[in-house]
């Protein structure tokens, strides 16, 4: 009984250890019936998705250590060194075939795993869409040989083993997305202008292309006066080469083979500068991607966390259907 009960609980994510915790040991008889109907319902929630290492093996580009990592009540983690996928599958009677890599923002120093991670993979399968929340590495020296591709190399990994997997997760492996939010955004868009150019081991050769990007207020350029200097800094380092800014200024790396692109940001947003996300739908104008750009005037930085996914993800599905990656 008690290794049951600890195979239980090693299981659970934070919350719910809380919850089976007070209803075993500290309820009283009538509120442990009602917090064992609470337990249950989150505990059938918490298996509607899984989380898997995004590596089977080692980790390339690390230097091995203790992991240090931080994790928030799943709300952040930072000093993230061990890169993971959750997985959120649609019924299959709904599934539409289409998958998405989410990547949540955090300035390349934490990673907002529920507000910009989990929330939203919610709102995709409740459409039909897998959804993917990628825990990416967090880039340090300390744990990097080189820390500037360290997120990256987890982005082509997620899509070249959502792709390799497709078959098992009722995926159609010509409509893989992916998805970012702030310094997130940076590395999707990064995923999407630098996937011919891999990080990571491909004997397979699998297409690291992604067939779509969603940009929610992104950190597009390094440039100095466009940059997100935490971003930056936290990424190349405080004094970047100009090469180094250059290769991961993407409104510079732009090329007709850039997937068609769905971008979003304020006027008022007082930490990334909105002109990030105009030089980039201008680059995809004129490269001739498709892409569309919604620009509201006040939200700020991080609006999507003041909003349920299901007010302000509407345009975004609207484009989806447009291109039918929702029917």
């Amino acid at each position: 009984m008690h290794l049951q009960k600890h195979w239980v609980f090693s299981c659970l994510n934070n919350r719910l250890r809380k919850v089976a915790y007070h209803c075993t040991t500290t309820a009283a008889p009538m509120q442990k019936i009602t917090c064992l109907l609470l337990f249950a319902t989150l505990f059938t929630k918490s298996f509607s998705q899984q989380t898997i290492p995004l590596y089977k093996d080692s980790i390339p580009n690390a230097i091995p250590g203790p992991d240090e990592e931080v994790d928030g009540n799943d709300k952040t983690a930072s000093k993230t060194s061990r890169p993971t996928l959750t997985i959120y599958l649609p019924p299959k009677e709904k599934a539409n075939g289409t998958a998405v890599v989410i990547c949540p923002g955090g300035g390349y120093g934490v990673v907002v795993m529920q507000g910009e991670g989990f929330n939203i993979a919610e709102a995709f399968v409740k459409k039909g869409i897998a959804a993917f929340v990628l825990k990416y590495r967090l880039p340090s020296d300390k744990i990097m040989k080189d820390k500037s591709i360290g997120p990256l190399q987890d982005a082509q990994q997620a899509i070249k083993t959502i792709k390799e997997n497709a078959k098992a997760w009722n995926i159609d492996s010509s409509r893989v997305g992916i998805m970012g939010f702030s310094a997130g955004g940076h590395l999707a868009a990064t995923a999407s202008t630098h996937f011919m150019h891999p990080e990571i081991a491909n004997p397979q050769h699998t297409s690291l292309r992604p067939t779509f990007a969603i940009l929610i207020y992104p950190v597009i350029s390094l440039s100095d006066s466009l940059m997100h200097k935490g971003s930056r800094d936290n990424l190349l380092g405080p004094n970047p080469s100009a090469e180094q800014a250059r290769y991961f200024s993407n409104e510079l790396q732009v090329t007709t083979q850039t997937p068609p692109t769905w971008i979003t940001h304020t006027g008022d947003d007082k930490v990334v500068d909105v002109d990030n996300s105009i030089v980039y739908y201008e680059a995809l104008r004129h490269h001739k991607v498709d892409a569309e750009m919604h620009l509201y005037p006040k939200g700020d930085h991080g609006f999507v966390l003041k909003y349920s996914p299901d007010e302000w993800m509407l345009p975004v599905f609207d484009w989806m259907k447009k291109n039918n990656w929702i029917k």
